[in-house]
């Protein structure tokens, strides 16, 4: 097992509350890092038909077995086990005894939210960052490599064939788990529905487009999508809003959280494919944003990212907020350093002016692009694809 970046993070939750909760997608490593940091821990897995049979008819027995605590996996196969752990924990609250993992987020808080509210720390564990591929010996060394990989453990553990071990992934763990989340009887309209979506990765997200092409209704639209988000596929950056006397869009863009997901789900079978493919723009705008969305939530600290576009086409990929200021983020793809990669971050930057003059700071402005050199131009900063860590808390002045 490498080092995961959330690990602080889980020990310091664990050091204060009672119960820790880890969700995160299927094959993201949650169980290895639960079972790596809290080895004293007896660990039970609710996938197995034995134990969530007995977690579902004697709640109060299965946790006796546990005076000191434990690690239960895939706790939302039996959500009301949450409500005895309640007691549990109000007679002893000593923190760190109850580490919980669950890969469906929303069924997950649902019930944490009705029994341990004010009990639980919430942690998302999401595929691999960039400087964790590193940590592996076999591991991606250019640009499209990275983008075709993605960033779930396994594929490097045992270093898989990612388009292989994708497949079986879309197989084993969506299809299957999509039937426990929600009552979707065509099965084969929404595996068509999630190509749709891969393909929109990086956009803007229009609910009437996406179901017109699909077939379905715009509520069914938001429905499945709402889907993909609990299985923490995809997700949906905000659009920024403030008062710049300007005609700002409202929706929201639409992401995957792995870019070797969205690449199966398109067809690419092989990193070259992407060189000259048509979403080679919006999949490497889409890794330059995961990476940021991860390394933050690693950290804790999910908020504070939007993205801005008005109704002229001025547009930055991503706004970082932080309490020094703004950050403006453009996402190049172009391996090329030129003044011509800062054009549309420096417009949008322009917008500011106002604001600046009654005593906020400009925004910074970085372009992450596909390179390989870090420059500090009169523009703002060059970043290479390889150190797009290095923004996901920015600091005003580098």
């Amino acid at each position: 097992m490498i080092p995961r970046d959330l690990a602080p993070e889980l020990a310091r939750a664990a050091a204060q509350a009672p119960v820790v909760t880890l969700t995160g997608p299927r094959q993201s490593g949650k169980t290895t890092l639960c079972r790596a940091m809290f080895p004293d821990h007896p660990y039970r897995t609710l996938e197995a038909l034995d134990e969530r049979a007995f977690a579902l008819d004697d709640p109060l027995r299965f946790l006796a077995r546990f005076p000191k605590g434990a690690v239960i996996d895939e706790v939302q196969r039996a959500p009301g086990l949450l409500s005895y752990l309640q007691g549990i924990v109000d007679e002893d609250p000593a923190p760190g005894r109850w580490i919980l993992t669950g890969s469906q987020n929303l069924a997950l808080l649902q019930s944490v939210s009705q029994s341990l509210a004010g009990r639980t720390e919430v942690l998302n564990l999401l595929p691999l960052v960039w400087e964790e591929v590193k940590r592996f010996d076999h591991h991606p060394v250019r640009m499209e490599e990275a983008m075709f990989s993605g960033g779930y453990p396994r594929i490097f553990d045992r270093h898989l064939d990612p388009s292989r071990w994708l497949r079986s992934y879309v197989a084993t763990y969506i299809e299957r788990d999509v039937r426990t989340i929600s009552n979707i009887g065509d099965l084969v309209m929404f595996q068509r529905f999630v190509q749709l979506c891969a393909g929109r990765t990086g956009q803007l997200l229009n609910y009437s487009s996406l179901a017109g092409d699909c077939g379905i209704s715009q509520p069914t639209a938001k429905a499945w999508l709402s889907v993909l988000e609990t299985s923490f596929i995809a997700f949906r950056l905000p659009a920024f809003h403030a008062n710049l006397r300007k005609r700002l869009v409202k929706m929201p863009k639409l992401y995957f959280h792995d870019t070797g997901l969205a690449c199966w789900l398109l067809g690419i079978r092989e990193p070259g494919q992407l060189q000259s493919h048509p979403l080679r723009g919006p999949m490497f705008e889409t890794w330059v944003v995961s990476e940021i969305v991860k390394h933050r939530m690693n950290r804790g600290e999910p908020g504070g990212l939007s993205f801005y576009r008005d109704r002229n086409g001025a547009e930055a990929d991503l706004v970082i907020e932080s309490p020094d200021g703004l950050t403006l983020v453009e996402v190049k793809a172009s391996e090329t350093a030129a003044a011509s990669l800062f054009r549309g971050a420096e417009r949008v930057r322009g917008h500011f002016a106002d604001a600046a003059r009654g005593g906020l700071p400009l925004p910074e402005v970085a372009v992450v692009y596909g390179g390989g050199d870090l420059q500090e131009r009169t523009a703002g900063r060059l970043v290479p694809w390889r150190h797009v860590s290095e923004l996901a808390f920015p600091r005003r002045g580098g």
